[in-house]
């Protein structure tokens, strides 16, 4: 029995933002390969259906329900609906996420609020609804919060979930701070997830902008989904992450090339360096534009 077994086998995890990506992957990994009962929350109900479908005709037991993570009455009922029908909680994960292309000052009010909305508020929303229960229980628990590799580095054309990402990883590794500051260290272990180039649909549906420069957003947008076809499958990255875990490990790093940007990151700021453009995977912008 591999040591991510023997410490969540069996248990219930909870997966916002399930219904695709690294979501879905870690949802599969956690129900078929260690056999844990999956509550999948997102505000794609069909898509939650269908992998409920999937993990149960595969002899998993898994519980669907619909959610969008911008509301905390939601994340509530979540809960409610969890500690009812399947149990106390053993892995939180605070994965629901979209994606923005463009310049800032191109960028939609409506689309900034959203991408805050769910990136950030939907991680402290999910705290929030579960992390005083399982603080409660004895039983040992985890919390996991997705950032990215993009939380490590700066990329212009995706300003908004560049920043939002880097708040997420400032916010799990104060989490973590509180946690053992509360006394629950013991028994209440947070993490930070940084996947680096991971399959999804993030990219076909991110935000757009609707007017100044749509050509560079558009064309920041089909260089992300040229990265994708490269992109690791997300359950090969589930199944690092949870080994990570098992292993005590703070940050969970998909590929070594995130570790690689932690450095490069560190020493950016270390040596107090101006954040320097890199034109790989970047779109020419438009000079014929008035």
């Amino acid at each position: 029995m591999s040591a991510a077994q023997e410490l969540f086998g069996g248990g219930v995890a909870v997966i916002t933002g399930a219904g695709a990506g690294v979501g879905a992957g870690l949802a599969r990994y956690a129900a078929l390969e260690l056999g844990m009962t999956v509550v999948l929350a997102d505000i794609d109900s069909r898509a939650i259906s269908a992998l409920r479908g999937e993990l149960e005709d595969g002899g998993a037991r898994a519980l669907d329900v619909p959610c969008d993570v911008r509301d905390p009455e939601a994340l509530e009922h979540v809960a409610e609906r969890t500690l009812a029908e399947a149990g106390p909680v053993t892995l939180l994960v605070n994965n629901a996420g979209i994606e923005q292309f463009g310049y800032l000052w191109d960028t939609p009010v409506t689309n900034w609020q959203r991408l805050v909305d769910v990136n950030i508020s939907g991680v402290f929303h999910g705290i929030k609804a579960f992390l005083p229960r399982m603080m409660s229980e004895p039983r040992q628990s985890w919390v996991w919060n997705l950032s990215s590799v993009g939380g490590v580095c700066a990329s212009p054309l995706q300003a908004p979930y560049i920043m939002s990402k880097h708040a997420v990883l400032a916010l799990t590794e104060c989490l973590h701070q509180e946690v053992e500051l509360a006394g629950h260290a013991q028994h209440v272990h947070v993490q930070a997830v940084l996947p680096g180039a991971v399959a999804s649909d993030i990219f076909e549906s991110a935000g757009a902008v609707e007017s100044g420069d749509i050509h560079a957003a558009e064309g920041h947008r089909a260089a992300m989904l040229r990265i994708k076809t490269g992109a690791m499958d997300p359950v090969d990255a589930a199944r690092v992450f949870f080994y990570q875990a098992a292993e005590g490990e703070f940050y969970l790093r998909s590929q070594p090339f995130v570790a690689d940007a932690m450095a490069a990151r560190a020493e950016v700021l270390v040596r107090r360096r101006v954040p320097r453009l890199s034109q790989e995977g970047l779109v020419v912008p438009r000079t014929d534009l008035p």
